[in-house]
C-alpha cells in the first residue's frame, strides 16, 4: 500500500515513524483549542493570552542557535528525547497556569521542547535515508505528520463539543502522555551522530553564518514559509469574515488539505522525479500564486460559486505545499556538512519560527486593509522568491541536483 502511494519502506524505522505519529496526534489535539483552553481555564482576556503566546515565541527564537549546537554535540536522538520530556512538563504545567506570566513561562518551556524535537528531526531523517531518496522520506513523514494532526484535530473537536473544564484538562493530560509515549518509542532508535575528527579544526556557528550559499537558501525559503502559513492564519479569517462564506467551508478546506497531503505526497515526489530541485522550489511558489488568484476571484462571486472556487483554490494551494516541502527539506539537509548539520538545520528552521511569529500579525493587518491586499502582497513575494531561487544552483550545488525517489540515483548538480 505504501509503495503504491509513493512512500518508502519503513522497515527498521517503524519506532521512529510511530514516535512522529504519536507526537503529532498530541500536538494536533491541543493546538486547535489553545486559545479556547486559556479563555475557559483562566481569567485572562483574548488580548492577554495572545500577548503571552507572542512573548513566548519571541523568547524562544534564539533557542534555535543553542539547540543546533547541542544536536551536533550530543546527537539528534538525545535531543529529541529531551524535547519530548520538556514538552510533557510544559504541557502538564498548563493545568496550573492562571496568569499571563505563567502562560508565557510554560509556553516558552513548551516551545523549547518543540525546538529540540523538531530541530533534531531533519538530522535523523537524513541519517536513516540514503542519498537519492531524501525527498521521498521527507515527503512521507510530512504526510504522516498531517495524519497525526488530523486525528488530533478530530479528538479536539470532540473535546470542544463537550466543552467542560474536565474535557479541556483531559486534552492537556492526553497531550502530555503522547509526548511520554513518543519518548519511550525513541529509546530504541539508533543515535545517529556524525563522526568528527578530533584533529580537525574547531568549527561552530561562525562557519554556518559565513556560508553565503546556504544563507541564500534560507532567504529564498521565506516566500514558501509565508505561503505555508496561509492555511492556518489567513484562510479561516478570509473565508469566514472577509468574504462571509459558511463556517463549514473552513473545515472542508482543512480536510481537503489533509487528505491530499496524506494520499498525494508520495505520488507528487514520483511525478517530480528527474526535475531540478531549484525549479521545483520555484514551481511551488508559482502554484501558490495561482491559488491566491483563485482566492481573490472567490471574493467577487456569488456564495455558491465562491465556495467551489475556494475549494479548488485550496486544492491548488496544497499542490504547492506538496511540491515544495520535501524539496526544500532535502536540499537543506544535504547542503549541510555532517558534523554541523544540527546548526545548519537549526538556522533553516529559524525561518519557520520567524514566519510563525510574524505572519499572524502581518496577515491580520493586510486583511484589515482590503479584501485582496493580502493576496497581492503574497503573490509578489512568491514571484520574487521563485525568480531568486532559480539562481541558487550557481552557488549551492545541492539545489541543482535532480529529485529522485530511489537511493543512489542523484545526478550531478545543474549549475546553469
Amino acid at each position: 500500500m505504501l509503495d503504491r502511494l509513493g512512500f518508502p519502506h519503513v522497515g527498521e524505522h517503524r519506532r521512529f515513524v510511530s514516535a512522529i505519529v504519536c507526537d503529532t496526534v498530541g500536538s494536533g489535539l491541543f493546538m486547535p483549542i489553545t486559545l479556547l483552553y486559556f479563555l475557559a481555564m483562566t481569567d485572562l482576556s483574548l488580548v492577554q493570552i495572545g500577548s503571552a503566546l507572542s512573548l513566548s515565541a519571541l523568547l524562544t527564537m534564539p533557542g534555535a542557535f543553542v539547540i543546533g549546537s547541542l544536536v551536533d554535540r550530543f546527537g539528534p536522538r538525545r535531543m529529541m528525547l529531551a524535547g519530548n520530556l520538556v514538552q510533557a512538563v510544559g504541557m502538564i504545567a498548563y493545568l496550573w497556569a492562571d496568569s499571563l506570566l505563567a502562560v508565557a513561562l510554560w509556553t516558552t518551556l513548551l516551545n523549547i521542547g518543540r525546538q529540540s524535537f523538531w530541530g533534531s528531526f531533519g538530522n535523523v531523517v537524513t541519517a536513516i535515508s540514503a542519498p537519492g531518496e531524501r525527498e521521498l522520506w521527507f515527503g512521507f513523514l510530512q504526510a504522516v505528520r498531517n495524519l497525526g494532526y488530523s486525528v488530533g484535530g478530530v479528538l479536539a473537536g470532540i473535546a470542544l463539543q463537550i466543552g467542560t473544564d474536565l474535557a479541556y484538562e483531559t486534552v492537556v493530560v492526553v497531550n502530555a502522555v503522547t509526548f511520554v509515549i513518543a519518548y519511550a518509542l525513541l529509546l530504541d532508535v539508533p543515535d545517529h551522530r556524525a563522526p568528527h575528527d578530533d584533529d580537525a579544526p574547531l568549527e561552530g556557528w561562525g562557519t554556518v553564518l559565513r556560508d553565503g550559499p546556504y544563507l541564500r537558501l534560507v532567504l529564498g525559503q521565506f516566500g514558501f514559509v509565508a505561503g505555508m502559513m496561509v492555511l492556518n492564519f489567513a484562510i479561516p479569517v478570509y473565508v469566514a469574515e472577509t468574504i462571509d462564506l459558511p463556517g463549514w467551508v473552513v473545515g472542508a478546506i482543512f480536510t481537503l488539505n489533509t487528505a491530499m497531503v496524506g494520499l498525494g505526497q508520495g505520488l507528487v515526489v514520483r511525478r517530480m522525479n528527474g526535475q531540478v530541485r531549484a525549479r521545483m522550489m520555484a514551481l511551488a511558489q508559482l502554484v501558490f500564486v495561482a491559488s491566491y488568484a483563485l482566492f481573490v476571484a472567490a471574493g467577487w462571486l456569488p456564495v455558491w460559486l465562491a465556495v467551489v472556487v475556494m475549494l479548488v483554490g485550496a486544492g491548488v494551494y496544497t499542490l504547492g505545499e506538496l511540491a515544495g516541502g520535501p524539496v526544500f527539506s532535502a536540499t537543506a539537509a544535504e547542503a549541510a556538512p555532517d558534523h554541523l548539520r544540527g546548526r545548519y538545520l537549526g538556522l533553516f528552521q529559524l525561518s519557520w519560527a520567524i514566519g510563525g511569529a510574524v505572519t499572524p500579525v502581518a496577515f491580520t493587518y493586510l486583511l484589515a486593509h482590503g479584501a485582496t491586499t493580502l493576496w497581492w502582497v503574497l503573490g509578489a513575494l512568491a514571484l520574487a522568491s521563485a525568480a531568486y531561487l532559480q539562481r541558487l544552483p550557481r552557488t549551492l550545488p545541492a539545489s541543482g541536483l535532480r529529485v529522485t525517489d530511489r537511493a543512489g540515483r542523484a545526478e550531478e548538480p545543474e549549475t546553469a
